[in-house]
Parts: structure tokens; C-alpha cells; sequence
């Protein structure tokens, strides 16, 4: 499988074709919004001309001097931002997770580290300074599982566990058996 075409400039042809004008019209219009800040500049771009979010940020990250949405090529270049204590953490995760389920791919997708088949993502990670968030990429699964993470930061799609977390595996791949039942 190739990887997508990260740039920014990989979204002009189809903005073009959608919104009816050449890229040199909307350079225009972004150098009329420079200085404003980036959600002003994107409401902008939806609100006026109808974009995408997708779209509108390929724009506006453009116009911004921001060539490629993509920061890091593999795990490992993610894992060099974080603390020790955070990627011996999230290490640690996604080993008690491949272990039962070898067949997950790791790969990075919007700058994290996700577990996915094939194309359908079943498991990503997120960390933030004082704690680590969990994505089993379904609110199902999520609500499902609530009653027995209260002791955790459960959210409508993630779940905030401490950088230090002393993994619950049981808990942990019955979330990802339900997660890949829905694939």
C-alpha cells in the first residue's frame, strides 16, 4: 500500500474543480486574511465559499507556510517528542495489544501512533503532557465499557489514563475484540 500524498498541494486540483477558480484566486483571497488567525481563516473559507474542513485547512497550512501535514514517517519519530515514562507507557500498550492480535498494523495516521487492518483504524494513541489518550475509534465501545473505567477520564471518544498507567489488559483487549467486531 503507497502512502498518501502528505503536501499540502495534493488537496489544490480537487479545490479547484470544487469551488470553481484557479489557485492563484484563492492565494488572493488568503493574502487578504493574512494576520488573522488560523480558526478565523478557516470559518472564513467555510463560511464564505462553502470548503471542506479538509480543504480549508489544506489552505490556510499552505498560506501559512506549512508544506506537509505529515511530521513523522514511523512510531519511532513520534516516540522522540514524548517523556520516557509516556512511551514506555504506550509501548507497552500496543505490545499487550499485538501480542493477542498480530495481524494489526502500526502505522502513524494524523500524527499518531494508530493500530489498523487493512484500512479500518482499530486502536490509536495520543499524548498530551500529564497524560496519554486512548482511542478505540468508537463511541460504542467506549459507552460499552464506561461502568469499568471510572477510575479513568472517559470521554465521548477517547480515554485519558495516566502517563505512568498500569495497564488493565483484560479491560484493555476487551476493548479492541469489540472494536474489531465492528469492522
Amino acid at each position: 500500500m503507497s502512502p498518501k500524498d502528505p503536501s499540502r498541494e495534493a488537496h489544490f486540483p480537487s479545490i479547484e474543480k470544487k469551488y470553481g477558480e484557479k489557485m492563484s484566486y484563492w492565494f488572493k483571497v488568503m493574502a487578504k486574511l493574512e494576520g488573522k488567525k488560523y480558526p478565523e481563516q478557516i470559518a472564513h473559507l467555510r463560511e464564505n465559499y462553502g470548503f471542506s474542513q479538509a480543504h480549508a485547512n489544506a489552505l490556510v497550512m499552505y498560506s501559512r507556510g506549512s508544506q506537509s501535514a505529515q511530521r513523522f514517517d514511523k512510531p519511532a519519530d513520534y516516540y522522540k517528542t514524548l517523556a520516557p515514562i509516556q512511551v514506555k507507557t504506550i509501548k507497552a500498550i500496543f505490545k499487550v495489544i499485538t501480542s493477542k492480535y498480530p495481524e494489526l498494523e502500526l502505522a502513524i495516521a494524523w500524527n499518531q501512533p494508530m493500530l489498523r487492518i487493512e484500512k479500518d483504524y482499530v486502536f490509536g494513541i495520543s499524548a498530551a503532557k500529564n497524560h496519554i489518550l486512548l482511542a478505540p475509534w468508537s463511541k460504542d465501545v467506549i459507552e460499552r465499557f464506561a461502568p469499568k473505567m471510572k477510575d479513568l477520564d472517559v470521554k465521548k471518544k477517547t480515554i485519558g489514563v495516566p502517563n505512568d498507567w498500569e495497564i488493565d489488559e483484560k479491560l484493555l483487549l476487551s476493548i479492541v475484540k469489540a472494536r474489531m467486531a465492528e469492522i
